[in-house]
């Protein structure tokens, strides 16, 4: 009967059991991640100083929200003449510049059709602010999106992992247009368990966390080692995560500095986003992937698991679903074009495709769930989306596997998101009372 058993085994079964050992064993650290959220609470700091800050924000035909932003940073629980707000208008053909210097940012304007993409915005800022501002001797500096608003509380909180020694630390991203459809949803669920079950685990655990795009703060040493913004891949932030990590360099959470993100609702503007995203993570593999995988033996022992966390966020994980569906459906095809035939492999194929997929979509639904009541009170959404949006984020997720798959032979370029929702962060702190004790829980 063995024997039997074995001999119906064939190298379709081989491969998806190789794939479904290779996930497992790659990616199953991360449900550690949850329970040490759950049951282990992160360190609360106290500051010692205030201490003084830059903010820097790049901003391409950003006019509609761009004054909500420096707006919140003026409106801060935290001395305000500590604050200077710098504003990139980045290939502007709007009144970005003149909406950001009414609402009291200090402007650098401008124009390079050449070099395309935050991370030469945010390049040419920091130049400029390291030659003509270093007499205002900033600590460190804050890097923020346009369409941002930030918590009144937020320096205060970020002040505070700063003055324990933080080099690096990013923050608690939430979303001010939730309830708009499924795909604003979808994004502020992804964010929101980066969050609270990377981050906060990270956190908890000593290891580096990464930042996301926005809501985060560089030390002023760093940035001037650098000679400014050194990070220009298509993700510079996940490239200046991985390059920290790879130096020694520790990047902290703040739990209780919460950032207001607004979240693209159109599923162009989706795909044209996240295609930037998935191809900017290949170039970080394609730059860091070996470096980090040798840091994982060579590093000093306090960053070695983080050198492997960094790996398995920038390796193409989503690539390995798509390779098995492929290739089991190629079997598929080649046996009912009568090139292969045998019905064993073709049942082991089509059940093999059904399994990835029904697994991702669980998967994707638990943490949706988990993520949606673990955070109900901060998201801001009626009970009704709430409950429906954690259904819906499954499927947002699987349209990341057509994107991981165009990306691989698509070039990719800086496509501008249209950002539009104005909101009062008087408004949004007002919502968020409790989530400086929650999120210590």
């Amino acid at each position: 009967m063995l024997d039997q058993f074995f001999s119906q085994i064939s190298f379709v079964d081989i491969f998806n059991f190789c794939v479904f050992i290779t996930f497992t064993i790659c990616y199953t650290y991360q449900l550690y991640y949850v329970l040490v959220v759950l049951t282990r609470k992160p360190k609360q700091l106290t500051a010692q100083k205030n201490h003084r800050y830059a903010a820097v924000i790049c901003a391409r035909n950003e006019a509609a929200v761009i004054g909500d932003l420096v707006h919140s940073i003026k409106v801060q629980n935290y001395p305000s003449e500590l604050i200077d707000v710098f504003v990139v208008a980045d290939n502007c053909t709007d009144d970005t510049a003149t909406v950001a210097k009414e609402a009291g940012a200090i402007v650098f304007v401008r124009n390079n059709d050449a070099e395309i993409g935050k991370g030469y915005a945010l390049d040419y800022g920091f130049k400029i602010i390291l030659d003509q501002y270093a007499d205002k001797g900033y600590e460190a500096y804050f890097v923020f999106d346009a369409d941002n608003v930030l918590d009144v509380n937020y320096f205060r909180e970020m002040n505070k992992t700063f003055d324990n020694g933080a080099k690096a630390s990013t923050s608690y991203r939430n979303s001010k247009n939730y309830g708009s459809n499924w795909i604003s949803a979808g994004y502020a669920i992804w964010f929101l368990r980066e969050a609270k079950f990377l981050n906060q685990a990270r956190l908890t655990l000593n290891t580096s966390c990464a930042v996301s795009g926005t809501g985060f703060f560089i030390a002023a040493d760093i940035i001037q080692a650098a000679g400014g913004w050194k990070w220009h891949l298509l993700t510079e932030d996940i490239e200046f995560s991985a390059n920290s990590i790879l130096d020694g360099v520790r990047i902290s959470y703040t739990p209780t500095a919460v950032l207001y993100d607004e979240q693209p609702i159109t599923f162009r503007d989706s795909w044209n986003q996240r295609f930037r995203w998935a191809k900017g993570f290949y170039q970080v593999f394609w730059h860091y992937g070996a470096r980090l995988a040798k840091g994982i033996a060579t590093n000093p022992k306090g960053s070695r698991f983080a050198c492997y966390d960094m790996l398995m966020t920038i390796a193409p994980g989503m690539l390995l679903t798509v390779v098995s569906v492929i290739f089991n459906a190629i079997i598929i095809f080649l046996a009912a074009t009568g090139m292969m035939s045998t019905g064993i492999m073709i049942a082991s194929s089509v059940s093999s495709i059904l399994f990835c997929l029904f697994n991702y979509l669980v998967f994707m639904f638990l943490f949706g769930v988990l993520t949606t009541f673990v955070e109900w009170d901060s998201i801001h959404a009626p009970t009704r989306k709430k409950v429906l949006y954690m259904f819906t984020f499954p499927f947002f997720m699987i349209t990341y596997i057509p994107i991981a798959l165009v990306a691989l032979v698509k070039k990719g370029n800086w496509k501008p998101i249209t950002h539009c929702i104005s909101v009062d962060v008087t408004e949004m702190s007002s919502q968020n009372q409790s989530l400086t004790k929650r999120a210590q829980r």
